[in-house]
């Protein structure tokens, strides 16, 4: 059926005389796809109705838990360039929903921090999120939480973990 994972195999058979590292694991792939499209799907309705997309709630997640983290330290974490940081962010604050302040040492640094409005949005934005994760693991055994955080952290790039 179109749009649902392959639940026959665990991995999709290679072609004969091929090695079975060569295999590509479809059903994990669609997994992947599906649970992303779910994970973000209450966050984007929330976000559309302030005019907002996914780089908004990226650039204020993270400056929500991260306060007085630079526009630098936001490039490199988000790995996107400066001009699409720039409108994402100048919106942001023209919300109301970040403010920046100039660094102490360098004025030229840009400190960012959630407002009030920043952090409530942040929170409504995070709650289904945490909901949908928490209802997934129920469904789970115990330890798996700490499995699964390895194995996520173990998908991102080398140089992050």
């Amino acid at each position: 059926m179109a749009g649902q994972p392959n639940q026959k195999a665990d991995m999709n058979p290679s072609p004969a005389g091929t090695d079975m590292t060569d295999a590509v694991d479809f059903e994990i792939i669609e997994l992947f796809f599906f649970a992303y499209r779910d994970f973000t799907s209450d966050p984007d309705a929330i976000l559309e109705k302030r005019g907002f997309g996914r780089a908004h709630h990226r650039v204020l997640h993270f400056v929500d838990r991260e306060p007085g983290m630079t526009v630098a330290d936001l490039l490199e974490t988000l790995r996107i360039t400066k001009q699409s940081l720039a409108r994402v962010l100048k919106q942001l604050i023209d919300s109301g929903y970040i403010h920046q302040v100039a660094g102490p040492e360098d004025r030229r640094q840009r400190k960012l921090y959630t407002t009030k409005e920043g952090k409530t949005l942040a929170r409504a934005l995070a709650e289904p999120q945490s909901r949908r994760i928490a209802e997934a693991l129920a469904k789970t055994g115990p330890g798996t939480r700490d499995m699964i955080k390895r194995f996520l952290a173990g998908m991102k790039t080398a140089d992050e973990n």
